[in-house]
């Protein structure tokens, strides 16, 4: 395995960690962060849309504090993976969402190739909670899942959310699917953006050190998504509410404030989930991990206690 650049001076992580170059099964070359090992097992941290290992550098350093190994990477047109459209790439596209798939299934294949500690569970963020649900519907052999405002929706109406699906069949067929969604806000650019409009974190620190990443490294960033990665993620989102909950147990929380995802779609599934529970954080955005203390507290100490339950006979 070759050594890929990790950006330590941002990301405030472990000091050990590390990242790799993995090579998935459709021929792409995706960065992993192996940020920590640990006693415990290996939380596999799957990022939203935009994000990038060293985000979680401090999360990776309280996981790591609790006896957790961590694994992470950045998606496919993500970060420094492989996947950007050549003539946009500071767009994220994918054409179908089950090319994720291939991303996670190159990361376990890691997990096992570095010897990550056994066992796993999952703590998955926004776009990487749709991975995340779609892999363990697909078997993906975890002891348990924690979710941080899972996109399992998006605050469409029932018209907006068919037309933007049209739009973006139509864009494919006239292969104008790498085009920006029109009017998209996406993570507004993050390297510019201003605190106040922003609907990630209420924690200035926390966004101040986000943003810091970006504009040193800028070749991590990435802006709105496409018409064709809409489609696909709506296509997605909608599949999944059609499949049962897995038979694990889950933990989810979301902000009060939430402005990205559809806390309805969240609220459903988790009140199907037979294993499951659903915590809302008043005051709170996007971001429950970089968000204000007692927030950013709450949320890792309720998934800690949820892994230790479920893994505490495994090691």
């Amino acid at each position: 395995m070759k050594d890929a650049p990790l950006f330590s001076e941002v990301s405030g992580g472990p000091a050990e960690g590390r990242a790799i170059w993995v090579r998935t099964d459709d021929g792409l070359s995706l960065r992993i962060g192996h940020l920590a090992a640990g006693r415990r097992g290996t939380v596999l941290i799957l990022p939203g849309r935009t994000e990038v290992i060293e985000k979680y550098g401090r999360v990776a350093g309280d996981l790591a504090a609790a006896g957790w190994g961590v694994l992470t990477l950045d998606w496919r047109g993500q970060g420094l993976s492989d996947g950007r459209l050549a003539a946009a790439p500071d767009l994220g596209h994918v054409a179908r969402f089950s090319e994720y798939q291939e991303d996670m299934a190159a990361l376990t294949t890691a997990a096992e190739a570095l010897g990550c500690d056994r066992p796993f569970v999952m703590l998955a963020h926004s776009m990487g909670g749709c991975i995340g649900l779609r892999a363990l519907d697909n078997g993906l052999d975890v002891a348990a899942a924690a979710f941080s405002a899972p996109m399992w929706g998006l605050p469409l109406t029932p018209a907006t959310r068919l037309a933007a699906r049209a739009l973006g069949r139509a864009a494919r067929l006239a292969h104008r699917d790498g085009r920006a969604v029109p009017g998209e806000r996406g993570d507004f650019f993050l390297a510019s953006a201003d605190f106040h409009e922003n609907w990630l974190t209420t924690d200035r620190g926390e966004f101040d050190r986000m943003q810091t990443q970006v504009r040193r490294h800028p070749e991590l960033a990435l802006g709105p998504p496409t018409l064709g990665w809409l489609a696909a993620a709506l296509g997605e989102m909608a599949a999944l509410t059609r499949r049962p909950a897995p038979a694990l147990p889950a933990y989810a929380g979301v902000g009060s404030r939430e402005k990205i995802v559809d806390v309805a779609a969240i609220t459903e599934r988790m009140a199907n989930w037979p294993a499951g529970r659903l915590d809302t954080f008043p005051g709170a955005e996007h971001e429950l991990m970089m968000e204000a203390p007692g927030t950013r507290r709450r949320f890792l100490d309720t998934a800690l206690a949820l892994f230790e339950e479920r893994t505490a006979g495994m090691r």
